[in-house]
């Protein structure tokens, strides 16, 4: 998300407004406080880091810390705003008596300082979930995590927690969706990986359909390839309905449910589903693994979309993060299911939890040995 530059310490024009509207609310919101700072007390959400400039936040520090000067001095002289100017000045040097007098003139109505306020605090709320949605999206991307699930699983609580945070200065409104669109899915750099490894789970799973039943929290849409994902329907379906299983079958049933019509031959299918290996168990959580994160790497893109168009008030932000969030919920719970763990009571870390220790699983320990093809 674009925000306005922070100040030069020594260029008076980095004080120049940026075309974000935010940067005028916050003159004006200054502006206010500059000419009653009693009104601070009418505002409690809003914060230093509130602002989008050093400037900006410099100031309210100062407006913020000072005690209040007595109303009928204020209106006689300027004592107090030079005390604020020479405390701004602290953190950022190029603020200038000038600015702060521009600051009031361009305040149109002091009294509707609590407008100005809730308008800041949308916009840092949008900041905010920009920044937690880019940082899950960084951890799936990370890979120096040799068990990404739990810290990728951390940062979507520590995202919804945020979610929630904001929510309860902006209660969602029902039906408000975004109006976004949703970017496209991206590919993953273990793409190759993810093919040749679900090429093994359809073969050994027609090598052993006994034990396809056991693996039932893996469905179709976990697998990257749309041959794939027909072919584990076909194998699932031929086993609910207890029919021989092996290559042969296996085509066939593909062959009726049009999954050859794109031009893939049948020799190349029959080839690929005799070369088995490892446990179907093993294959089925790798392929659900590489599912939940590539939905919470999709879910964050989706987040950070969503609070790059301004056009998006903080009530559709949250019903919008919400939905996706359930997305990667939903997985976590298949996820779960499949290395036996009892999901958690309502897991919700404050905003800024970092991500937990990695997780291991029985699959991961009994790791079989990888065939090179």
């Amino acid at each position: 998300m674009p925000t306005a530059p922070e100040p030069d310490e020594d260029n008076l024009h980095a004080l120049a407004p940026p075309p974000q509207p935010v940067f005028h609310v916050e003159q004006a919101l200054l502006g206010a406080l500059l000419l009653n700072p009693h009104r601070l007390g009418d505002m409690p959400g809003i914060a230093a880091d509130s602002f989008s400039t050093a400037a900006h936040a410099a100031l309210f520090t100062a407006i913020s810390t000072l005690p209040p000067p007595d109303p009928d001095e204020h209106a006689r002289n300027t004592k107090w705003l030079g005390q604020v100017l020479t405390t701004a000045r602290g953190q950022a040097r190029a603020l200038t008596a000038p600015y702060l007098h521009t600051l009031v003139q361009v305040c149109p109505w002091p009294r509707h300082a609590p407008a100005y306020a809730r308008m800041v605090e949308a916009e840092h709320a949008r900041r905010r979930l920009h920044r937690a949605a880019e940082h899950l999206v960084q951890t799936v991307n990370d890979a120096s995590l040799p068990h990404p699930v739990q810290p990728v699983l951390d940062k979507a609580d520590a995202l919804a927690a945020l979610v929630d945070d904001i929510a309860r200065r902006f209660p969602p409104r029902a039906g408000i969706l975004p109006r976004t669109p949703a970017p496209p899915t991206a590919t993953t750099p273990d793409h190759a990986e993810a093919i040749e490894e679900e090429q093994l789970l359809l073969a050994t799973a027609t090598a052993h359909p006994a034990d396809i039943e056991s693996i039932g929290w893996l469905l179709p849409d976990d697998l990257t390839l749309p041959l794939h994902t027909g072919l584990w329907q076909c194998l699932t379906a031929l086993a609910r309905r207890n029919e021989p299983v092996d290559p042969v079958t296996v085509l066939w049933e593909a062959q009726q449910r049009g999954l050859l019509d794109d031009g893939d031959e049948p020799g190349e299918v029959l080839r690929l589903l005799a070369e088995p290996a490892g446990s179907v168990e093993y294959w089925a959580e790798r392929a659900l693994q590489r599912s939940l994160l590539a939905t919470a790497e999709h879910t964050g893109w989706r987040i950070g979309a969503y609070a790059d168009d301004p056009a998006n008030t903080p009530f559709q932000l949250i019903v919008g993060a919400r939905r996706s969030l359930a997305d990667v919920n939903a997985v976590r719970t298949r996820w779960q299911h499949a290395i036996g763990a009892t999901p958690p009571q309502r897991r919700r870390p404050a905003a800024t939890t970092r991500a937990g220790p990695p997780t291991t699983t029985v699959a991961h320990a009994a790791r079989p040995t990888r065939v090179t093809r």
